[in-house]
């Protein structure tokens, strides 16, 4: 059902239906003893707090998916065709009122599944909740590996669809050793064996930590890169000003500045790194800050910095999933006015994937739907995924992804940045650009 209603949607046609048994039964005709009414998923997600406008995108992808599937018929569990009802658990941006906003969904709204979850510090306290009500979660928004990999409670509830904090430092180290790293050599005279000098920043708590562990396994793990970790500096999440952080960094003479931050410390950091203390380098950007509010807050200071990502609201890949991509963009700013972030992408996914397992498993039974989600095999939907394929690995359930890099260039017409995909080679738009006011290390 799920891989058709995806053709469907997709491609832009009326898309069919399998049938069942009792799929004649409308809900409220009868058939109540043979099914459930509707399918209630829990969206996990920060509305308010120093997240809001991520938890927002995230709701906001969440109902479109809901209205499209349900625009289709619905879901249809062992036969019987139902809607799904969609219940938003407020985290306020806050572990402790997370672990309520679960504990609500699960205990008080009896959801039939849970999706979403944004910040790891978060998900690590509220999923525990899940684990211990037996309640499957499809995780789209919290990327440090503990989530999957802690052994004090069962985790085999969890399904992470959303890369790692081993992921993506990777891909984003990757990139820089092949492309940024040369383009500065050449520049400026250097050496080609010259190391590149790199400093990171990050949040102190989990998802912080975990960038920074990726960051030193990929090093550790790839010693033929030429790069060389000179400075970590750690700040208080949700902080404001980063001048004391950026001035320490400043000293250790960093080529290239790795931060590991929400949107609403990205902004400042960047923002203050180059006007305030003359920190004149290539700032990285976890994908987490893909989201219109980044573009429009960093303004011009942000130009030529790299964003990691799996989906940006304003650059698509080449390659098949390109039309879902401009299908998702403009239906989502059709309805809310503006383009989805990665956050958002994320979500309305998840959402496809809880319906196929829930469909596949025949019922609402969360020992089934839990079984079902680990045999997830799904055709990439708006985000690349690694063969094309969405799957979960058995060790720890985590689904891969085909991550890219886009560069921020100035675009008069929109008044803000606009990210250019410039790696990897199939994918990108045009090369990379060291610009006239960049500082090496030394």
């Amino acid at each position: 059902m799920i891989a058709l209603l995806l053709l469907g949607i997709f491609a832009g046609c009326t898309g069919a239906k399998e049938t069942g048994p009792s799929e004649t039964a409308a809900p409220g005709t009868g058939g109540e003893a043979q099914g459930p009414d509707s399918v209630k998923i829990g969206v996990v997600l920060p509305l308010t707090g120093p997240a809001s406008s991520t938890g927002n995108d995230m709701w906001w992808a969440a109902q479109l998916a809901a209205e499209e599937i349900n625009a289709k018929g619905g879901v249809n569990v062992g036969g019987k065709m139902v809607p799904i009802e969609l219940v938003a658990g407020d985290t306020e941006t806050n572990p402790d009122k997370g672990v309520e906003a679960v504990t609500r969904l699960v205990q008080q709204e009896k959801v039939d599944l849970l999706v979403g979850g944004f910040s790891s510090a978060i998900t690590y306290a509220d999923s525990v909740i899940a684990a211990e009500e037996g309640v499957p979660f499809v995780i789209t928004g919290a990327s440090a590996p503990v989530i999957t990999h802690r052994t004090d409670i069962d985790t085999s509830w969890f399904f992470h669809h959303c890369p790692t904090s081993d992921d993506y430092p990777y891909w984003t180290l990757k990139f820089v050793n092949e492309v940024v790293r040369p383009a500065i050599n050449e520049k400026f005279g250097f050496p080609e064996d010259r190391k590149l000098k790199l400093a990171v920043v990050y949040q102190e708590g989990k998802y912080g930590a975990g960038v920074l562990s990726g960051v030193k396994k990929a090093l550790e793990e790839n010693p033929d890169w030429k790069i060389e970790l000179v400075a970590e500096e750690p700040f208080t999440r949700s902080e404001t000003n980063f001048q004391t952080v950026l001035t320490k960094v400043k000293e250790a003479k960093p080529d290239v500045v790795y931060p590991a931050t929400f949107i609403n410390e990205q902004v400042p950091l960047v923002t203050q790194g180059r006007r305030d203390v003359g920190l004149n380098t290539i700032y990285l950007a976890v994908e987490a800050t893909d989201d219109p509010d980044y573009y429009s807050g960093v303004g011009q200071w942000g130009e030529y910095s790299i964003q990691e990502t799996r989906f940006s609201p304003y650059a698509v890949p080449k390659g098949p999933i390109a039309p879902a991509v401009n299908k998702f963009r403009e239906d989502f700013k059709a309805k809310y006015g503006k383009y989805p972030s990665m956050m958002g992408a994320g979500t309305y996914e998840g959402v496809y994937i809880a319906v196929d397992a829930i469909e596949r498993a025949g019922s609402l039974d969360k020992e089934a739907v839990k079984a079902a989600l680990a045999e997830t095999d799904l055709p990439e939907m708006i985000e690349a995924m690694v063969g094309g394929r969405i799957t979960f690995t058995e060790d720890f359930r985590e689904s891969k992804f085909q991550l890219y890099m886009s560069q921020l260039i100035w675009d008069d017409s929109a008044g803000e940045c606009r990210p250019k995909i410039v790696w990897p080679d199939q994918l990108k738009e045009q090369d990379f650009q060291l610009p006239d006011w960049y500082e090496p290390g030394e």
